[in-house]
Protein backbone atom coordinates (compact mmCIF):
# COMPACT_ATOMS: atom_id res chain seq x y z
CA UNK A 1 0.00 0.00 0.00
CA UNK A 2 1.35 3.93 -0.52
CA UNK A 3 1.99 5.97 2.03
CA UNK A 4 -1.20 7.65 3.25
CA UNK A 5 -1.10 10.68 1.69
CA UNK A 6 -2.22 12.70 5.12
CA UNK A 7 1.35 10.72 7.22
CA UNK A 8 3.94 13.17 6.30
CA UNK A 9 6.32 11.32 8.29
CA UNK A 10 7.79 8.15 7.62
CA UNK A 11 6.29 5.10 9.36
CA UNK A 12 8.25 3.62 12.52
CA UNK A 13 10.28 0.60 11.92
CA UNK A 14 8.19 -1.84 13.68
CA UNK A 15 9.15 -5.35 14.94
CA UNK A 16 7.24 -7.43 17.55
CA UNK A 17 9.17 -6.67 20.25
CA UNK A 18 8.73 -2.87 19.59
CA UNK A 19 4.84 -4.12 19.76
CA UNK A 20 4.94 -5.40 22.92
CA UNK A 21 7.09 -2.87 24.54
CA UNK A 22 4.60 -0.07 23.20
CA UNK A 23 1.87 -2.59 24.76
CA UNK A 24 3.60 -2.71 28.40
CA UNK A 25 4.18 1.24 28.34
CA UNK A 26 1.90 3.73 29.59
CA UNK A 27 1.05 6.36 26.74
CA UNK A 28 0.62 9.36 28.67
CA UNK A 29 -0.41 11.45 26.12
CA UNK A 30 -2.99 10.01 24.64
CA UNK A 31 -6.39 11.67 24.78
CA UNK A 32 -9.63 10.59 25.90
CA UNK A 33 -11.50 11.91 22.97
CA UNK A 34 -11.58 10.24 19.40
CA UNK A 35 -8.95 12.04 16.96
CA UNK A 36 -8.61 10.78 13.26
CA UNK A 37 -6.55 7.72 12.87
CA UNK A 38 -3.78 9.71 10.82
CA UNK A 39 -3.72 11.76 14.19
CA UNK A 40 -3.25 8.71 16.40
CA UNK A 41 0.63 8.24 15.29
CA UNK A 42 1.00 4.26 16.63
CA UNK A 43 -1.90 3.24 14.50
CA UNK A 44 -0.15 3.52 11.60
CA UNK A 45 1.47 0.13 12.00
CA UNK A 46 -1.35 -1.79 14.19
CA UNK A 47 -3.50 -3.07 11.11
CA UNK A 48 -2.79 -1.86 7.90
CA UNK A 49 -5.57 -3.42 5.90
CA UNK A 50 -8.21 -1.00 6.82
CA UNK A 51 -9.31 0.97 3.74
CA UNK A 52 -7.55 4.33 2.95
CA UNK A 53 -11.24 5.83 3.37
CA UNK A 54 -11.21 5.46 7.47
CA UNK A 55 -8.27 7.17 7.76
CA UNK A 56 -9.16 10.64 7.74
CA UNK A 57 -12.96 10.46 9.26
CA UNK A 58 -13.34 12.40 12.44
CA UNK A 59 -15.71 11.72 15.16
CA UNK A 60 -19.02 12.87 14.33
CA UNK A 61 -18.58 11.28 10.86
CA UNK A 62 -17.32 7.72 12.21
CA UNK A 63 -20.06 7.69 15.00
CA UNK A 64 -22.71 8.64 12.26
CA UNK A 65 -21.51 5.59 9.92
CA UNK A 66 -21.71 3.44 12.52
CA UNK A 67 -25.18 4.35 13.72
CA UNK A 68 -26.10 3.74 9.96
CA UNK A 69 -24.44 0.13 9.90
CA UNK A 70 -26.29 -0.50 13.55
CA UNK A 71 -29.89 0.11 12.22
CA UNK A 72 -28.75 -1.99 8.79
CA UNK A 73 -27.37 -4.60 10.71
CA UNK A 74 -30.71 -4.83 13.24
CA UNK A 75 -30.52 -7.55 15.78
CA UNK A 76 -28.61 -9.88 13.55
CA UNK A 77 -25.65 -8.31 15.19
CA UNK A 78 -24.85 -7.78 19.10
CA UNK A 79 -21.64 -5.16 19.83
CA UNK A 80 -20.13 -5.78 23.03
CA UNK A 81 -18.17 -3.10 24.92
CA UNK A 82 -15.31 -3.99 27.86
CA UNK A 83 -15.13 -1.19 30.53
CA UNK A 84 -12.29 -0.11 29.35
CA UNK A 85 -13.21 1.24 25.93
CA UNK A 86 -13.29 4.52 25.25
CA UNK A 87 -16.88 6.35 24.84
CA UNK A 88 -17.15 6.51 20.94
CA UNK A 89 -17.09 2.72 21.48
CA UNK A 90 -19.42 2.05 24.53
CA UNK A 91 -22.28 4.12 23.32
CA UNK A 92 -22.78 1.51 20.79
CA UNK A 93 -22.39 -1.02 22.95
CA UNK A 94 -25.67 -3.74 23.55
CA UNK A 95 -23.67 -4.27 27.07
CA UNK A 96 -20.85 -3.22 28.55
CA UNK A 97 -19.19 -5.37 31.41
CA UNK A 98 -15.62 -7.35 32.13
CA UNK A 99 -14.53 -9.99 29.85
CA UNK A 100 -16.73 -13.34 30.54
CA UNK A 101 -19.90 -11.34 31.71
CA UNK A 102 -19.71 -9.84 27.90
CA UNK A 103 -18.89 -13.68 25.98
CA UNK A 104 -21.24 -15.23 28.43
CA UNK A 105 -24.28 -12.84 27.76
CA UNK A 106 -23.34 -12.70 23.79
CA UNK A 107 -23.92 -16.94 23.93
CA UNK A 108 -27.39 -16.58 24.80
CA UNK A 109 -28.70 -14.39 22.27
CA UNK A 110 -29.18 -17.20 19.81
CA UNK A 111 -31.03 -14.32 17.13
CA UNK A 112 -27.63 -12.38 17.00
CA UNK A 113 -25.20 -13.79 13.80
CA UNK A 114 -22.72 -11.67 14.55
CA UNK A 115 -20.84 -10.95 17.82
CA UNK A 116 -18.66 -7.63 17.34
CA UNK A 117 -16.84 -7.80 20.57
CA UNK A 118 -14.98 -4.41 21.19
CA UNK A 119 -12.32 -5.29 23.63
CA UNK A 120 -8.73 -7.30 23.47
CA UNK A 121 -8.22 -10.73 21.48
CA UNK A 122 -8.32 -12.91 24.32
CA UNK A 123 -12.09 -11.83 24.87
CA UNK A 124 -13.10 -12.60 21.47
CA UNK A 125 -11.52 -16.10 21.69
CA UNK A 126 -14.13 -16.67 24.71
CA UNK A 127 -17.03 -15.25 22.56
CA UNK A 128 -15.98 -18.00 20.08
CA UNK A 129 -15.23 -20.56 22.88
CA UNK A 130 -19.03 -20.08 24.36
CA UNK A 131 -20.75 -18.84 21.36
CA UNK A 132 -23.40 -20.98 19.14
CA UNK A 133 -22.29 -23.07 16.10
CA UNK A 134 -23.97 -20.27 13.66
CA UNK A 135 -22.48 -17.27 15.19
CA UNK A 136 -19.41 -15.60 14.34
CA UNK A 137 -17.42 -13.25 16.37
CA UNK A 138 -15.41 -10.26 15.54
CA UNK A 139 -12.53 -8.18 16.70
CA UNK A 140 -12.40 -4.84 14.99
CA UNK A 141 -8.94 -4.59 15.17
CA UNK A 142 -6.76 -8.02 15.17
CA UNK A 143 -3.67 -6.44 16.76
CA UNK A 144 -5.46 -5.27 20.19
CA UNK A 145 -4.07 -7.82 21.91
CA UNK A 146 -3.34 -8.17 26.23
CA UNK A 147 -0.22 -7.35 27.26
CA UNK A 148 0.01 -9.49 30.56
CA UNK A 149 -1.53 -12.77 28.29
CA UNK A 150 1.25 -11.96 26.28
CA UNK A 151 3.19 -12.65 29.01
CA UNK A 152 2.21 -16.14 29.29
CA UNK A 153 3.28 -17.91 26.12
CA UNK A 154 1.36 -20.86 25.61
CA UNK A 155 4.71 -22.71 24.89
CA UNK A 156 6.47 -21.14 28.07
CA UNK A 157 3.74 -22.63 29.97
CA UNK A 158 4.04 -25.94 28.20
CA UNK A 159 7.71 -25.96 29.07
CA UNK A 160 7.12 -25.02 32.39
CA UNK A 161 4.70 -27.87 32.61
CA UNK A 162 7.33 -30.57 31.79
CA UNK A 163 9.88 -29.12 33.93
CA UNK A 164 7.87 -29.29 36.77
CA UNK A 165 7.02 -32.51 35.93
CA UNK A 166 10.61 -33.53 34.76
CA UNK A 167 12.07 -32.62 38.81
CA UNK A 168 9.38 -34.67 40.38
CA UNK A 169 6.34 -32.33 40.80
CA UNK A 170 3.73 -33.66 39.65
CA UNK A 171 0.93 -33.06 42.29
CA UNK A 172 -0.21 -29.80 40.33
CA UNK A 173 -3.44 -28.14 39.60
CA UNK A 174 -3.30 -25.15 36.96
CA UNK A 175 -5.23 -22.63 37.35
CA UNK A 176 -5.24 -19.64 34.24
CA UNK A 177 -6.64 -15.92 34.61
CA UNK A 178 -9.50 -15.40 32.17
CA UNK A 179 -6.73 -12.52 30.47
CA UNK A 180 -4.99 -15.04 28.65
CA UNK A 181 -4.81 -17.19 25.25
CA UNK A 182 -7.61 -19.92 24.57
CA UNK A 183 -4.77 -22.70 24.48
CA UNK A 184 -3.90 -21.83 27.72
CA UNK A 185 -7.76 -22.38 28.63
CA UNK A 186 -7.81 -25.73 26.45
CA UNK A 187 -4.18 -26.75 28.51
CA UNK A 188 -6.11 -26.51 31.83
CA UNK A 189 -9.18 -28.01 30.76
CA UNK A 190 -6.72 -31.07 29.88
CA UNK A 191 -4.97 -31.39 32.31
CA UNK A 192 -7.52 -31.32 35.25
CA UNK A 193 -7.15 -27.51 35.15
CA UNK A 194 -9.52 -24.11 35.41
CA UNK A 195 -9.72 -20.93 34.48
CA UNK A 196 -10.88 -17.84 36.94
CA UNK A 197 -11.65 -13.94 36.88
CA UNK A 198 -10.63 -11.56 39.11
CA UNK A 199 -14.18 -11.46 41.10
CA UNK A 200 -14.09 -15.70 41.73
CA UNK A 201 -10.74 -16.56 41.66
CA UNK A 202 -10.47 -17.42 45.84
CA UNK A 203 -13.50 -19.66 44.92
CA UNK A 204 -11.72 -21.37 42.34
CA UNK A 205 -8.71 -21.41 44.65
CA UNK A 206 -11.06 -23.35 46.85
CA UNK A 207 -11.51 -25.75 44.14
CA UNK A 208 -8.27 -26.15 42.65
CA UNK A 209 -7.47 -27.43 46.53
CA UNK A 210 -10.60 -29.81 47.03
CA UNK A 211 -10.09 -31.45 43.41
CA UNK A 212 -6.37 -32.07 44.21
CA UNK A 213 -6.63 -33.31 46.89
CA UNK A 214 -9.09 -36.10 45.53
CA UNK A 215 -7.37 -37.00 43.13
CA UNK A 216 -4.36 -37.65 45.11
CA UNK A 217 -6.17 -39.70 47.71
CA UNK A 218 -4.74 -37.90 50.62
CA UNK A 219 -5.20 -34.79 52.47
CA UNK A 220 -2.30 -32.50 51.32
CA UNK A 221 -3.06 -29.95 48.92
CA UNK A 222 -1.99 -29.66 45.81
CA UNK A 223 0.12 -26.69 44.33
CA UNK A 224 -1.58 -24.10 42.04
CA UNK A 225 0.40 -23.16 39.22
CA UNK A 226 -1.57 -19.88 38.69
CA UNK A 227 -0.57 -17.84 35.15
CA UNK A 228 -0.61 -14.91 33.74
CA UNK A 229 -0.86 -12.25 36.36
CA UNK A 230 0.97 -12.55 39.44
CA UNK A 231 -0.74 -10.36 41.60
CA UNK A 232 -4.26 -11.67 41.66
CA UNK A 233 -2.58 -15.09 42.52
CA UNK A 234 -0.75 -13.49 45.25
CA UNK A 235 -3.82 -11.81 47.15
CA UNK A 236 -5.70 -14.41 46.25
CA UNK A 237 -3.10 -17.19 48.02
CA UNK A 238 -2.93 -14.83 50.99
CA UNK A 239 -6.38 -14.53 51.59
CA UNK A 240 -6.12 -18.67 51.89
CA UNK A 241 -3.69 -18.44 54.62
CA UNK A 242 -0.72 -18.75 51.81
CA UNK A 243 2.91 -17.25 53.14
CA UNK A 244 5.14 -15.52 50.98
CA UNK A 245 7.45 -17.82 51.16
CA UNK A 246 5.36 -20.50 49.69
CA UNK A 247 4.43 -18.67 46.57
CA UNK A 248 7.61 -18.68 44.09
CA UNK A 249 7.47 -16.38 41.27
CA UNK A 250 8.64 -18.50 38.06
CA UNK A 251 10.23 -16.51 35.65
CA UNK A 252 9.44 -17.66 32.27
CA UNK A 253 11.73 -15.80 30.50
CA UNK A 254 14.92 -18.09 32.15
CA UNK A 255 16.23 -21.35 29.69
CA UNK A 256 15.13 -24.66 30.83
CA UNK A 257 16.17 -26.10 33.39
CA UNK A 258 16.43 -23.15 35.68
CA UNK A 259 13.59 -23.85 37.36
CA UNK A 260 11.95 -20.76 36.45
CA UNK A 261 15.07 -19.37 38.81
CA UNK A 262 13.89 -21.02 42.25
CA UNK A 263 15.60 -24.09 44.12
CA UNK A 264 13.88 -26.97 44.02
CA UNK A 265 13.34 -27.63 47.49
CA UNK A 266 11.45 -23.97 47.39
CA UNK A 267 9.06 -25.43 44.73
CA UNK A 268 8.98 -28.87 46.80
CA UNK A 269 7.12 -27.06 49.97
CA UNK A 270 5.65 -24.34 47.72
CA UNK A 271 1.64 -23.77 48.21
CA UNK A 272 1.09 -21.55 44.90
CA UNK A 273 3.64 -21.22 41.60
CA UNK A 274 2.80 -17.67 40.34
CA UNK A 275 4.02 -16.62 36.89
CA UNK A 276 6.00 -13.97 36.63
CA UNK A 277 3.28 -11.44 34.80
CA UNK A 278 1.49 -8.41 35.64
CA UNK A 279 -0.77 -5.85 33.97
CA UNK A 280 1.46 -2.45 33.21
CA UNK A 281 -1.41 -0.19 33.54
CA UNK A 282 -2.25 -1.49 37.44
CA UNK A 283 1.46 -1.53 38.42
CA UNK A 284 0.98 2.27 37.89
CA UNK A 285 -0.77 2.78 41.23
CA UNK A 286 1.38 3.24 44.52
CA UNK A 287 1.16 4.01 48.39
CA UNK A 288 2.01 7.56 47.69
CA UNK A 289 -1.10 8.00 44.99
CA UNK A 290 -3.14 6.42 48.22
CA UNK A 291 -1.62 8.56 51.07
CA UNK A 292 -2.09 11.63 49.25
CA UNK A 293 -5.95 10.52 48.43
CA UNK A 294 -6.16 9.85 51.96
CA UNK A 295 -4.41 13.88 53.31
CA UNK A 296 -6.49 15.76 50.64
CA UNK A 297 -9.95 14.75 50.65
CA UNK A 298 -11.15 13.46 54.41
CA UNK A 299 -13.13 10.44 54.77
CA UNK A 300 -12.37 9.06 51.41
CA UNK A 301 -12.62 4.89 49.84
CA UNK A 302 -10.26 3.94 48.36
CA UNK A 303 -10.77 0.59 45.74
CA UNK A 304 -8.64 -0.84 43.83
CA UNK A 305 -8.43 -4.05 40.98
CA UNK A 306 -6.38 -7.04 42.06
CA UNK A 307 -4.17 -6.92 39.61
CA UNK A 308 -2.64 -3.95 41.52
CA UNK A 309 0.36 -4.64 43.60
CA UNK A 310 0.28 -6.40 46.93
CA UNK A 311 0.97 -3.41 49.16
CA UNK A 312 -1.06 -1.35 47.20
CA UNK A 313 -3.99 -3.82 47.68
CA UNK A 314 -3.68 -4.34 51.09
CA UNK A 315 -3.36 -0.02 51.53
CA UNK A 316 -6.54 0.07 49.61
CA UNK A 317 -9.90 0.02 51.52
CA UNK A 318 -11.61 -2.22 48.80
CA UNK A 319 -10.77 -4.56 46.18
CA UNK A 320 -12.07 -6.45 43.18
CA UNK A 321 -13.01 -6.93 39.60
CA UNK A 322 -14.10 -3.81 37.17
CA UNK A 323 -17.78 -5.08 37.76
CA UNK A 324 -17.10 -4.88 41.89
CA UNK A 325 -15.53 -1.40 41.40
CA UNK A 326 -18.86 -0.17 39.21
CA UNK A 327 -21.22 -1.45 41.74
CA UNK A 328 -19.53 -0.52 44.80
CA UNK A 329 -19.58 3.34 43.13
CA UNK A 330 -23.11 3.34 41.72
CA UNK A 331 -24.93 2.23 45.45
CA UNK A 332 -22.65 4.71 47.44
CA UNK A 333 -24.47 7.24 49.04
CA UNK A 334 -24.28 10.77 47.58
CA UNK A 335 -21.51 12.96 48.40
CA UNK A 336 -19.49 9.63 49.12
CA UNK A 337 -15.65 9.90 48.32
CA UNK A 338 -13.85 7.38 45.46
CA UNK A 339 -10.51 7.32 44.71
CA UNK A 340 -9.90 4.72 42.05
CA UNK A 341 -7.12 2.92 41.20
CA UNK A 342 -7.88 1.00 37.28
CA UNK A 343 -8.10 2.28 33.81
CA UNK A 344 -8.89 5.56 33.02
CA UNK A 345 -11.68 5.15 30.76
CA UNK A 346 -13.58 3.27 33.42
CA UNK A 347 -13.27 5.96 35.99
CA UNK A 348 -13.71 9.07 34.14
CA UNK A 349 -17.48 6.99 33.19
CA UNK A 350 -17.72 6.57 36.47
CA UNK A 351 -17.46 9.72 37.54
CA UNK A 352 -19.74 10.87 34.77
CA UNK A 353 -22.12 8.57 35.64
CA UNK A 354 -22.28 9.80 39.72
CA UNK A 355 -22.05 13.48 39.57
CA UNK A 356 -23.02 13.22 43.01
CA UNK A 357 -20.36 11.60 44.36
CA UNK A 358 -16.74 12.38 44.01
CA UNK A 359 -14.88 9.94 41.72
CA UNK A 360 -11.48 9.94 40.12
CA UNK A 361 -8.67 8.21 39.45
CA UNK A 362 -5.42 7.22 41.72
CA UNK A 363 -3.23 8.04 39.45
CA UNK A 364 -3.28 11.62 38.09
CA UNK A 365 -1.42 10.64 34.35
CA UNK A 366 -4.00 9.77 31.95
CA UNK A 367 -2.85 6.19 31.17
CA UNK A 368 -5.06 4.44 29.05
CA UNK A 369 -4.82 0.49 28.39
CA UNK A 370 -2.52 0.94 25.21
CA UNK A 371 -3.91 -2.43 23.75
CA UNK A 372 -7.91 -1.85 24.77
CA UNK A 373 -6.96 1.30 22.79
CA UNK A 374 -6.31 0.14 19.46
CA UNK A 375 -10.41 -0.63 18.75
CA UNK A 376 -10.41 3.28 17.84
CA UNK A 377 -14.10 3.66 16.65
CA UNK A 378 -12.97 3.47 12.88
CA UNK A 379 -11.77 -0.13 13.06
CA UNK A 380 -15.33 -1.00 14.89
CA UNK A 381 -16.92 1.57 11.87
CA UNK A 382 -14.92 -0.72 9.50
CA UNK A 383 -16.34 -4.06 10.32
CA UNK A 384 -19.91 -2.89 10.99
CA UNK A 385 -20.43 -1.56 7.78
CA UNK A 386 -18.49 -4.71 5.95
CA UNK A 387 -21.11 -7.22 7.80
CA UNK A 388 -23.68 -4.83 6.85
CA UNK A 389 -22.27 -5.32 3.25
CA UNK A 390 -22.66 -9.14 3.59
CA UNK A 391 -18.41 -9.09 3.88
CA UNK A 392 -16.94 -10.93 7.44
CA UNK A 393 -13.06 -9.29 8.25
CA UNK A 394 -11.37 -9.88 11.37
CA UNK A 395 -13.65 -12.91 12.63
CA UNK A 396 -11.93 -14.94 15.39
CA UNK A 397 -12.24 -18.87 14.94
CA UNK A 398 -10.82 -21.31 17.05
CA UNK A 399 -10.49 -25.00 16.29
CA UNK A 400 -12.45 -27.61 16.81
CA UNK A 401 -10.00 -29.68 19.76
CA UNK A 402 -8.98 -26.19 21.65
CA UNK A 403 -12.75 -24.92 21.89
CA UNK A 404 -13.78 -27.75 22.98
CA UNK A 405 -10.63 -28.41 25.73
CA UNK A 406 -11.01 -24.78 26.89
CA UNK A 407 -14.66 -24.45 27.09
CA UNK A 408 -14.05 -27.51 29.92
CA UNK A 409 -11.78 -25.32 31.96
CA UNK A 410 -14.56 -22.29 31.36
CA UNK A 411 -17.42 -25.12 32.35
CA UNK A 412 -16.01 -25.81 35.42
CA UNK A 413 -15.45 -22.68 36.43
CA UNK A 414 -19.12 -22.11 36.04
CA UNK A 415 -19.56 -24.88 37.93
CA UNK A 416 -18.14 -22.77 40.81
CA UNK A 417 -20.08 -21.77 43.34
Amino acid sequence: MALRPEVTEPLPLVTEDTLLDEAMQCPTDRPLETRPLTEERAFAFWQKDIPEEYWSLDAPQIIARIAAAREQLGSRCVILGHHYQREDIIQFADLRGDSFKLAQWASQQPEAQFIVFCGVHFMAESADILSLPHQTVVLPNMSAGCSMADMADPEDVFAAWDELHDAGITDVIPVTYINSAASLKAFCGRNGGIVCTSSNAPNVFDWAVEQGSRSNGHSDAPKILFFPDQHLGRITAIKHGVALDEMPVWDYALPYGSLGGNALEQLERSRVILWKGHCSVHLRFSLEQIDKARRENAGITVVVHPECSIDVVQAADLHGSTEFIARTIADGPPGAKFAIGTEINLVSRLARENPDKLVFCLDPVVCPCSTMYRIHPAYLCWALEELAAGRVVNQVQLDEDTRRDARIALERMLAVK
